[in-house]
């Protein structure tokens, strides 16, 4: 976890629910506060509805049909993002209308890269989610061995993920770069990050909370 404005599980109540309009001339607003992204630069805004919410390099599960998103950016070597998987899946589970976007966001070395290469290179084998559960399951800080003892384990096949890792690292290196891109144009600070529907939520919540926020985006839904 690399953030030092909160401590885990509290969020400041002006930006707990912060709405983001991040469609149309919400996005041009959204690009004044982070004028040093290079993908908005280049000119490809990154905050469209279609590549926060359904970019269709970024896994998703859930429901994939489901009327809420909820698009997280994590890094496999954050304790954090360790600790709020299995209560963000229950409640993913016990909603059964939420589709969970995985965002990978490697932002704490070189091992928390090679992690998220791996975890992306496994979905060429349609296997990114036992990977990304192998990888996030774990209570210890990783290792590229570990790393590679965890995702055979889950049942990879590590010749293919290998020739993956080295045919696709363009593709790889692109989505990380959207990824971080995204989230420096939210102003996410560390991770886990999340949008919930609209909403910005920079930080870990309680499932109580996240069902709240949940709800208060399905209403802000119906309304608009």
């Amino acid at each position: 976890m690399k953030r030092s404005n909160n401590p885990a599980g509290t969020i400041p109540g002006p930006t707990r629910r912060e709405a983001l309009g991040f469609l149309g001339a919400g996005a041009a607003l959204l690009a004044t506060s982070a004028p040093s992204r290079p993908a908005f630069a280049q000119g490809d805004d990154v905050l469209t509805e279609a590549l926060v919410l359904r970019d269709p390099d970024a896994p998703a599960t859930g429901n994939l049909d489901g009327d809420i998103n909820i698009v997280e950016w994590f890094d496999y070597n954050c304790p954090y993002c360790r600790k709020i998987a299995p209560e963000i899946q229950q409640v993913v589970q016990d909603d059964g209308k939420v589709r969970l976007v995985l965002k990978d966001w490697p932002i704490l070395g070189d091992v928390s890269k090679y992690a998220a290469r791996v975890a992306l290179a496994a979905k060429y084998q349609d296997k990114y989610l036992p990977a990304h559960e192998a990888l996030i399951g774990v209570s210890s800080r990783l290792t590229e061995p570990r790393i590679r003892e965890l995702v055979a384990g889950a049942g990879i096949d590590m010749d293919r993920l290998n020739r993956d890792l080295s045919s696709n690292a363009k593709a790889i290196d692109t989505i990380l770069a959207r990824n971080h891109d995204q989230a420096v144009a939210f102003g996410f600070k560390g991770t886990p990050s999340f949008i919930v529907g609209k909403f910005r939520v920079p930080g870990i919540l309680t499932m109580a909370e996240f069902e709240m926020v949940i709800a208060d985006a399905r209403k802000a839904k119906k309304s608009n």
